[in-house]
């Protein structure tokens, strides 16, 4: 049964709002596999994303196994190089961070250090541990997403839509997964491994897998700031 035929649950409300709920970045998976028709039914719900006139602008590359392992050990080691001239394609942060958006990236990068036991000024630690990205974080199942490099500001807005889609889809089965940006500054090592094109940018990676209920790491639960706070209701 495709997504376009499968049936809505008659608890819907209920089910989506547990799957956005129990969604956080998972740094730390358990080695038990996923088989590929359980990730390809993922993303083929998600594909029910919408995109401006029905553009869909995803494509996705999945991989495991030794296809995975030999595209972390390029990463880690490009990593190590801390080569200035990877740069990503696109830009995802501000050139500087301003407030509100300094001090939370700030606190959720010293709540992630404190429970790692990392300290400030521990460069190397730090290195090591944002090197965990290129692991996949030790999932059992990596994802790339690509966009066409000519699409504009719109399809961009889609394709976060959709990734959201995969990231719940996931936790409906019982899976849980880590967006990451990490990965989109090293897309030439990227390359190497997948038939990515040209005309195509890497917008993010992602880890897809089983949580490992015994990662410190794992218990990081990022805050949320109220409704108040950035809504603005009017004629209710």
């Amino acid at each position: 049964m495709t997504a376009t035929t499968k049936p809505v649950p008659t608890n819907a409300s209920d089910s989506v709002d547990d799957a956005i709920l129990t969604r956080h970045s998972i740094r730390a998976f358990l080695p038990d596999p996923v088989d590929r028709d359980t990730v390809a039914e993922i993303i083929d719900v998600s594909a029910r994303a919408p995109s401006g006139t029905n553009m869909q602008p995803w494509q996705v590359y999945v991989i495991a196994g030794e296809v995975k392992d030999k595209l972390s050990r390029d990463l880690l080691a490009a990593h190590d190089e801390r080569n200035p001239e990877h740069v990503a394609q696109e830009r995802y942060y501000p050139k500087e961070f301003f407030e509100p958006y300094l001090s939370r990236r700030r606190k959720v990068g010293w709540d992630l250090y404190g429970l790692l036991g990392i300290e400030k000024g521990e460069k190397e630690k730090m290195h090591a541990q944002h090197g965990r990205n290129f692991t996949f974080f030790d999932a059992p199942v990596g994802l790339m997403f690509t966009i066409h490099r000519d699409l504009e500001t719109g399809s961009w807005l889609d394709y976060g839509m959709f990734l959201q889609n995969v990231m719940l889809a996931a936790r409906a089965r019982g899976l849980h997964t880590c967006p990451q940006a990490a990965f989109t500054h090293l897309h030439s090592v990227i390359r190497r491994h997948l038939p990515i094109p040209d005309d195509e940018v890497v917008v993010c990676g992602m880890s897809l897998g089983y949580a490992d209920p015994a990662a410190i790491e794992n218990t990081l639960v990022t805050e949320r700031e109220p409704v108040e706070a950035y809504t603005k209701f009017f004629g209710f």
